[in-house]
């Protein structure tokens, strides 16, 4: 039985002061008890001797410093984690909150995990389908990656992230298919609109939710995004699945990870962010991967609302030091009423090399892409020069591209919530809109993809 401690000295906040302890280890788990035989969960932020400090994962409201009593764990805070976790929902501390029953554990894992040796890393290759062509066609995900999606406060970053939850799949096999998704920071409604999204089509029974509220303490934010990969690596690694870990949003953490900070007086770095947040938020992108030796995966998608749009902001900033290219939306297509208003050309897949081509989606998606893009780029630069000297100074094929431009904002790249496009279907509406164009203007398609797929749509 853990040695209870009468000797609370003081309490400020979240944070709780805790005198003439013995053998107490920095992020250990302690249980605090109040007079009435209510407990309440703290975890131990700082060791000074026999002195320390401790966070609240609930609120301070009505502890009693002479009659409280507190007890220290002996370990860190962990996940009961099963295979029944699947379509449950739970709190952003690993708590059931679907009115179901409590989760039996197979086994109960440290939520901080460890950090898989680069050795043992497989290289992803495998495509997955998202169902949205401006991420399927152009910046595609690849089983294993970290593609972060980059937003701006007030775009339907929330649809888009449902959206993929609801369609991705990995294509022509039979294999067990799960997502892990992680809500942090975020309000009743949306936690709501996530819920109902994915009950209503089924994709709750593959799905784990954890989800934090924006009134919920911040500590329990630092702890949702762990809890949510410790059971993502659980169902990869020991059940083979392979496993879509959405993370939203990014933001929220980081400015919980900044309170906490604050909280403990460190020495704030750029933006007030603590100087570790690199390595904070590098502990959790780098649990996603492949292992050698084992059948399943986690691939990750987390998301983020860009402070002031500012994509040099830490948050962004950092974020896309670690992973692996990101998906980015727009302010300006969103205003043009485009769903989802994916920005193709600043956004970046760097491993869509690898999940492409002859056996993984068509031997002629790696030509229609490069095409797609420097087709749009010119269509854009046209449509400004539009803009500034009016249509009169274009030259014909300008007013193609920039005509084409605007076909692929309305046709390809906006195409709803609920539409879940096949690569076929996607590949096909690219063909389509480069039929526009004149045959010679296609400088980056092989001729034999030419023949088989031009003006044939």
């Amino acid at each position: 039985m853990p040695k209870e401690y009468r000797t609370i000295q003081e309490v400020a906040g979240p944070l709780m002061m805790v005198k003439g302890v013995e053998g107490v280890a920095f992020d250990e788990l302690g249980e605090i008890e109040l007079a009435s035989g209510e407990k309440r969960r703290c975890k131990v932020l700082e060791v000074d001797g026999e002195d320390v400090v401790v966070q609240l994962y609930e609120n301070a409201a009505g502890i009693n410093l002479s009659n409280s009593k507190v007890r220290f764990l002996g370990r860190s805070m962990e996940l009961g984690v099963s295979g029944d976790m699947l379509g449950r929902v739970f709190d952003g501390l690993g708590r059931p909150i679907d009115d179901g029953p409590e989760i039996l554990p197979e086994e109960r894992r440290d939520i901080n995990g460890l950090p898989m040796n680069p050795a043992a890393r497989v290289y992803p290759e495998e495509f997955i389908q998202t169902g949205v062509s401006a991420i399927d066609g152009l910046n595609t995900l690849v089983r294993g990656q970290k593609l972060p999606i980059f937003s701006c406060s007030g775009l339907p970053h929330s649809q888009l992230a449902a959206q993929i939850a609801r369609q991705a799949k990995v294509r022509g096999t039979d294999e067990n298919f799960a997502v892990v998704f992680a809500a942090m920071g975020i309000t009743f409604e949306e936690s709501n609109y996530f819920i109902e999204s994915f009950k209503e089509t089924g994709a709750i029974d593959r799905t784990v939710l954890f989800i934090n509220l924006a009134n919920d303490p911040a500590v329990e934010r630092i702890s949702t995004p762990r809890m949510a990969l410790t059971a993502a690596e659980y169902l990869a690694f020991e059940k083979d699945m392979h496993v879509l870990v959405i993370l939203t949003d990014i933001t929220n953490y980081a400015d919980a990870l900044r309170e906490i900070s604050a909280a403990k007086k460190e020495v704030p770095g750029r933006r007030g962010y603590p100087g570790y947040m690199y390595t904070d938020l590098a502990t959790m992108y780098e649990r996603a991967g492949r292992q050698r030796g084992k059948n399943g995966s986690i691939t990750m998608i987390p998301i983020l609302t860009m402070p002031e749009d500012d994509k040099t902001h830490p948050i962004p900033d950092l974020t896309g030091y670690i992973t692996e290219g990101q998906v980015i939306l727009s302010r300006e297509l969103y205003r043009k009423g485009l769903q989802p208003p994916i920005d193709v050309l600043p956004s970046l897949s760097r491993l869509k090399d690898k999940g492409i081509g002859e056996g993984k989606t068509r031997a002629d998606h790696a030509n229609t892409m490069n095409q797609l893009f420097a087709a749009y780029s010119r269509g854009k630069d046209a449509k400004e020069l539009m803009t500034i000297l009016g249509e009169a100074a274009l030259t014909e094929i300008d007013l193609k591209y920039a005509e084409f431009a605007e076909a692929f904002e309305k046709e390809y790249v906006s195409q709803g919530y609920n539409n879940d496009r096949s690569i076929e279907e996607t590949l096909t509406i690219g063909w389509k809109l480069l039929s526009m164009l004149p045959r010679a203007e296609l400088k980056r398609i092989d001729d034999k993809f030419l023949d088989e797929f031009y003006g044939k749509q």
